[in-house]
């Protein structure tokens, strides 16, 4: 090393003090200087563990980067003064200790850049509280910044560029202050806050492209974040657990691929005017009892996921005032009995799906909000879930507002504007109040309610309701003093007729009962209008004798057949009777098909969707065909999406769902199956002329099926079940398959192919129809393996199928 690189300014007035000196280490040179001192040092690298234990200056001469520390072991620089340390260059090689430690000090540390391999780029401790400005850590082994034991100080301007674990740990009580810093690349979550009378408040500060959280806040930690951003991070933006408490003022989450924030186990949050958006799980997801968030004047959208925006279960309480929700699949989903939502002054648009579920005994209460551009406004879905609606206003869904399954809210003042199907649905056993709510512009009913369900209307008003302002499938509903705009004339007529003996409910009821028969009836289509007419039948279609002597020709199945039979003469007589000025007979022509697999549902399924489109009952009568699987996503919400996409595939055909038992499995409190069941129950009401649903399955689980809903079992006609095939109809598919392919049974094999039927198993797994259709494809193959041994094989070796060439049984 060169001679006098280190120069020490003496600041002492003593005359018989040197006032300058110059040293050639800096062990050496702080050891002479005294407080208030300079230590000036010249460029180069120093190997040697620097420790500051005065309140001096230390400095690089020429300005950062400069002069570089590189001890070969240890801690490279420690500060236990209140001293001023500025430009240098620090490289430690102890994985063990920190590379910067600062203790029991306020002391300055400015403008030095940490590249090293430490257990901690620079750690604070023991009640230090020091400044530190422009400081940058690059620790690929380690924690960036750690601050702990009581500590705090303030942090500047300052970055973590890198770190194999958290890029600024704050633990033990300390209670930092951080302006304008970054955070990034680190291998762990960016901020993380823990333990009781801990803290961290940040202003300005920027975490992205981190290795897991954001920001982590646990075990009753406090935080303050304002004007900071969190983005591009591999897990949740910002977490809090365990009564953790954090407030986020004018600040911003995004392009996180989970949960925008997530909070749990009594954890408190307070937004105010932040946004979050770009998150691939919830934007907002609360959890569990005593967990709490408020949001002010915030901003949640552009989900790139299938989950709900905000999400709220277990008991945990959110409240949003002011707030705007768009662009995502769901918009506000509250679960679980104790959980709850308040929404004041809030906007909840370009929904997919559900702007608010409300279930498993949730409530909700919503003063002054807007809904518009969504699947359904709101969706109470089964009992104990309730809440208030009040002046609320819900535009452009296909329904306003659903009650099913026993759930029982208020909706006061609110309308409902231009839904495609309807204002207010209730089904299933649902209740609700409705009072001084407005329907308008409905292309379907303004108030539906079916099911008998006992619902409450109060000085209700529907107008221009294509299908009627009110429709009430059975007796259930009670009304007061409700108007429509299409029943005035009837309505006069109803109260002139009523007797003295009915009271005024009564009365009402009535009234109200009416609207949806003079509604029931669109319009026609005025002269001129341009909209487009009914698709044409596809070209294709057949003839329906056609398809009933195909489905004559189907090997078995002599109860189906007859039972398809009787269900095509009711539909064709009851067109026949319309044409002649005749009342129709009621029919629902969805089926239920039990039996076990390979039995022919599908093919019959199939004939079924032709034979009402060669009749005009359908459009097209092509067949969709779904199971579990295609209908069941991964949360509540995205079920509902797909439900509706596939029964939007099947529209003007058949919509077939195998194994429909699965999506209500006997051991599944709270699954997504039974979402799928509740949104079929409404499709099938609201489209009951454009889609016929064919569920099917083995019979005792199709039993548990129809009972999952209380709407599901009165939506079917009628249960058509597949017996087995007997071992004489299994020898009839395979010889109708000979033929078909051009082969022929030699004798005998009929014979054998019947024995073979007989003996097989005959258990859960057995075929039917499919077990027939592998035996004869085996039979080919080993047919194939035999004659391909014969060099010229005449035109009967390439037919005849023998005894031998059929399989083995299991």
């Amino acid at each position: 090393m060169a001679q006098r690189v280190v120069q020490v300014t003496h600041t002492s007035t003593s005359r018989w003090r040197r006032r300058t000196g110059e040293y050639d280490t800096l062990t050496a040179a702080l050891e002479a200087a005294g407080d208030g001192d300079v230590v000036s040092v010249q460029p180069g690298t120093y190997q040697e563990n620097v420790v500051v234990a005065r309140p001096i200056t230390l400095r690089g001469a020429d300005g950062p980067g400069t002069v570089r520390i590189v001890p070969t072991g240890g801690v490279a620089l420690t500060v236990r003064a209140p001293a001023t340390v500025s430009d240098l260059y620090v490289e430690g090689q102890d994985t063990s200790v920190p590379a910067v430690l600062v203790e029991s000090c306020a002391a300055e540390l400015s403008d030095i850049r940490v590249v090293t391999r430490s257990a901690v780029g620079i750690e604070v401790r023991e009640g230090a509280t020091p400044t530190v400005r422009r400081c940058v850590v690059d620790n690929p082994a380690g924690l960036g910044m750690s601050v702990s034991g009581r500590s705090g100080g303030l942090f500047e301007d300052c970055e973590v560029v890198r770190s194999g674990q958290t890029g600024l740990s704050v633990r033990e009580g300390a209670l930092p202050r951080l302006e304008r810093c970054r955070v990034h690349h680190a291998s762990g979550a960016g901020l993380a806050v823990s333990g009781e009378g801990t803290g961290v408040e940040a202003v300005g500060c920027e975490i992205y492209e981190v290795q897991g959280t954001g920001v982590q806040l646990t075990a009753r930690a406090v935080g303050d974040l304002a004007d900071c951003e969190v983005h591009r991070v591999t897990a949740d933006g910002i977490t809090l657990d365990t009564d953790a408490v954090l407030r986020m003022t004018d600040s911003q989450v995004h392009d996180v691929p989970e949960n925008g924030i997530d909070l749990r186990s009594r954890s408190v949050l307070t937004l105010h005017r932040t946004t979050v958006r770009r998150f691939g799980r919830n934007g907002l997801s609360v959890w569990d009892p005593g967990t709490r968030a408020d949001a002010n004047d915030c901003e949640i959208h552009d989900s790139t996921g299938d989950y709900p925006a905000v999400w709220i279960s277990d008991g945990a309480v959110a409240t949003l005032d002011s707030c705007r929700v768009h662009d995502v699949p769901d918009a506000v989903f509250v679960l679980d009995r104790g959980s709850r939502a308040d929404m004041v002054d809030s906007d909840l648009s370009q929904v997919r799906s559900t702007a608010v579920s409300v279930s498993d005994g949730a409530t909700v209460q919503l003063d002054d909000c807007r809904i518009r551009e969504a699947a359904t406004g709101a969706w109470f879905r089964d009992h104990g879930s309730g809440g208030v609606l009040a002046s609320c206003t819900v535009e452009n869904t296909a329904t306003g507002v659903i009650v099913t399954k026993g759930a029982d809210p208020t909706v006061e003042r609110c309308t409902v504007h231009s839904p495609a199907e309807a204002g207010f649905y209730v089904s299933a056993g649902g209740r609700g109040t409705f009072q001084d709510c407005t329907v308008t512009g409905s292309r379907g009913y303004g108030f539906h309610v079916i099911d008998g369900c006992r619902s409450t209307l109060r000085r209700c008003r529907t107008e221009r309701c294509a299908r009627g302002g009110y429709e009430f499938a059975e007796d259930g509903p009670v009304t007061e003093g409700c108007t429509s705009d299409e029943s005035v004339e009837r309505r006069a007529v109803i109260e002139h007729h009523a007797t003295p003996a009915e009271s005024p409910s009564q009365a009402a009821r009535q009234t109200a009962t009416t609207f949806g028969v003079l509604g029931g009836i669109p319009s026609p289509r005025p002269a001129g209008d341009q909209s487009p007419p009914a698709a044409d039948p596809p070209v294709d279609s057949r003839d329906s004798d056609d398809v009933l002597g195909e489905l004559d020709s189907l090997v078995g199945l002599a109860t189906v057949k007859q039972e398809v039979r009787a269900l095509i003469d009711l539909i064709a007589v009851g067109k026949r009777r319309q044409a002649a000025g005749l009342k129709a007979p009621s029919l629902r022509r969805h089926l239920v098909f039990t039996g076990s697999p390979g039995t022919g549902k599908t093919t019959v399924a199939r004939l079924y969707g032709e034979i009402l489109a060669s009749l005009g009952v359908l459009e097209r009568g092509h067949l969709v065909e779904v199971a579990r699987v295609d209908l069941v996503g991964e949360h509540i919400g995205s079920t509902a999406l797909r439900t509706q996409e596939a029964f939007e595939r099947a529209r003007g055909g058949v919509l077939f769902i195998d194994e429909a038992y699965a999506l209500a499995p006997e051991d599944a409190a709270r699954d997504f199956g039974r979402e799928a069941i509740d949104t079929l129950v409404k499709l099938m009401e609201d489209h009951r002329d454009a889609v016929v649903v064919i569920v099917a399955g083995y019979t005792a689980e199709m039993e548990r099926f129809l009972s999952a809903n209380p709407g599901v079992a009165s939506r079917f006609s009628r249960t058509i079940t597949f017996a087995d095939y007997s071992p004489e109809e299994l020898l009839a598919i395979v010889e109708q398959q000979a033929v078909d392919q051009q082969y022929q049974l030699s004798d005998g094999v009929a014979e054998a192919l019947l024995k073979h039927f007989t003996m097989l198993p005959k258990g859960p797994a057995f075929g039917n129809g499919r077990t027939a259709r592998q035996t004869f494809d085996a039979m080919v193959e080993r047919h194939a393996g035999r004659v391909a041994q014969l060099d010229d094989p005449s035109h009967d070796e390439l037919q005849l199928l023998y005894p031998e060439d059929l399989p083995a049984l299991p």
